[in-house]
């Protein structure tokens, strides 16, 4: 079984603090099987739960901030707003969308250092 960061870190969480799977499900107000399946990243993390977890397992900055990480990279779906974009932008967005199944990691590596290159700059 793969689980996302989210899944990991929450499963981590209850082990810590002795609670199965169910308990989690009860304090988030969703059913067993949807929690799994968030935790496999077939689903979403819903909005609602940071503050639910971070309440219930009175998670400190540190722990929250690894939370909101983990939320950010379990995501299943993005979006991007094109507003202020212009039409290379427009375009190259289209493009890394339509590709974005069939690309390899050597690819993603070589994207993800051309970007960091310009955060760096």
């Amino acid at each position: 079984m793969s689980y996302t960061s989210f899944g990991e870190y929450v499963r981590i969480l209850r082990i810590k603090h002795h609670e199965v799977m169910g308990d989690l499900a009860s304090v988030l107000g969703a059913s067993l099987p949807f929690l799994s399946a968030v935790e496999n990243g077939k689903k979403n993390v819903p909005m609602d739960w940071f503050t639910k977890i971070t309440n219930h397992y009175q998670l400190n900055k540190q722990e929250q901030e690894e939370l909101a990480e983990a939320i950010e990279e379990s995501k299943t779906q993005f979006k991007i707003t094109a507003i202020k974009a212009g039409n290379t932008q427009r375009k190259a967005a289209l493009k890394f969308a339509r590709s974005f199944d069939e690309m390899d990691d050597e690819t993603a590596e070589k994207i993800l250092k051309l970007l960091s290159k310009k955060e760096n700059n």
